[in-house]
């Protein structure tokens, strides 16, 4: 009579744990992580740079509406991330006579993925048999990417000087407000670029 009890707080256990993991990786999709790259003028002193400014040309609707004589809430929302990065940076915003001139385009595509299956499986989309000890299918699932570019331009040569763009997994058509600060803070992460933060 005893092992009835012990055997069902086993199994309360057992289930507890698989629905904690299960809730974890679920969290874990939720936040995915932020792919970033980066390229950048190598003749050009980043730690000269102290102030900037919106590029004057930026269009105020980045999600193609009819927006022209106010601004889309995405619009908004990326415009506060930047600028609040900037600080963080120690730059100065002013309205005019910047050392950098700020511009950024977004867009969100469809996008596939293949999971599981065998890193030498079939290489095209649906179900296909791997070889060696990973031997099983290829499941394709589908998901939307959120696409962030971020360009600094030189307010004296006209010229672009560096270019970060950031890209992550969400979750609607349109980017939201926590995606868009954590992929702008990603991006801005790796700004100045690192080999010529020893310059002077």
């Amino acid at each position: 009579m005893k092992s009835f009890p012990r055997l069902f707080t086993r199994s309360a256990a057992l289930a507890a744990l698989s629905l904690s993991l299960l809730v974890g990786v679920t969290g874990c999709s939720l936040t995915s992580r932020v792919g970033v790259t980066s390229d950048f003028d190598h003749s050009v002193n980043f730690r000269a740079y102290k102030t900037w400014a919106w590029y004057p040309q930026q269009m105020a609707d980045t999600e193609g509406g009819p927006a022209k004589e106010y601004e889309s809430f995405f619009d908004k929302r990326m415009r506060t991330a930047v600028e609040a990065e900037m600080t963080r940076k120690g730059l100065t915003q002013v309205d005019q006579n910047p050392d950098v001139f700020v511009a950024y385009s977004a867009k969100v595509e469809d996008k596939q993925r293949v999971n599981g299956g065998a890193p030498f499986g079939n290489p095209y989309y649906g179900y296909g048999y791997g070889y060696g000890y990973n031997r099983g299918m290829n499941m394709v699932s589908d998901y939307k990417a959120g696409t962030v570019i971020i360009d600094f331009v030189d307010a004296r040569r006209k010229e672009l000087a560096w270019r970060g763009i950031g890209q992550a997994q969400i979750q609607d058509q349109s980017i939201s407000e926590p995606e868009v600060y954590r992929i702008v803070g990603s991006v801005l992460g790796t700004y100045p670029p690192i080999d010529n933060q020893a310059r002077r």
